[in-house]
């Protein structure tokens, strides 16, 4: 059911999972800045990032689009790259905002399989969406075109020239997204993105049923 048709079919269930999608993209943003505290960098900090306040995360525009098309982006938290103490904490801060969403995916999963929904029917409405945009939020950004954090990946595992290069593409990144998204050319490996993720989750699932 897509979020519209919620809308007039449960109000109330679509501004719960509004809600909570609201929280998807906040716990993202968040996640990548306690990361980058933990490795050295205070700025998400000294900036009040570090906290579930939607206010100082909220993007209108991006808000909007998750209101009406169910897909969404917060503030992008600030990171000082060069204060980290050891390099892996590129790798390890730029994985952080997916492994947020991937957990809550998993999380909405769990509640499914283990009967939550027997004692909320309302929750049959939220969590499949809850878990198809958290898992498509978590593979969407984990492509290696920058700013998504696949890019951050990607220079975590280069030398700095290509660190350089790579981040040059970024004023334009956003463009070369919508681009290969309108042509479908991302649409493949966005779907065997989403179907690993997917398969990562259930994995547990399967054993303790």
């Amino acid at each position: 059911m897509g979020l519209i048709e919620l809308l007039f079919n449960n109000p109330a269930a679509f501004f719960v999972l509004v809600f909570l999608l609201l929280y998807s993209i906040i716990a993202h943003e968040v996640a990548h800045g306690w990361v980058a505290h933990l490795f050295g960098d205070d700025t998400a900090l000294r900036y009040g990032r570090l906290t579930l306040n939607p206010v100082p995360h909220i993007d209108p525009i991006g808000a909007l689009l998750l209101l009406f098309v169910g897909f969404g982006w917060a503030k992008p938290v600030p990171v000082n790259y060069y204060a980290f103490r050891n390099r892996s904490g590129l790798l390890c801060v730029a994985l952080a905002g997916c492994a947020a969403n991937i957990l809550i995916a998993a999380v909405a999963m769990f509640l499914m399989q283990f009967k939550a929904v027997s004692l909320n029917p309302g929750l049959s409405l939220i969590l499949p969406d809850l878990i198809m945009i958290n898992i498509m939020l978590g593979s969407l950004n984990l492509i290696p075109i920058p700013p998504l954090d696949g890019s951050k990946v990607l220079m975590s595992f280069l030398p700095f020239r290509a660190q350089e290069k790579l981040a040059m593409i970024e004023p334009y990144g956003f463009f070369i997204l919508i681009i290969l998204v309108i042509t479908g050319v991302l649409r493949p490996v966005i779907f065997l993105m989403q179907n690993l993720i997917y398969a990562l989750i259930s994995l547990p699932f399967v054993f303790f049923r």
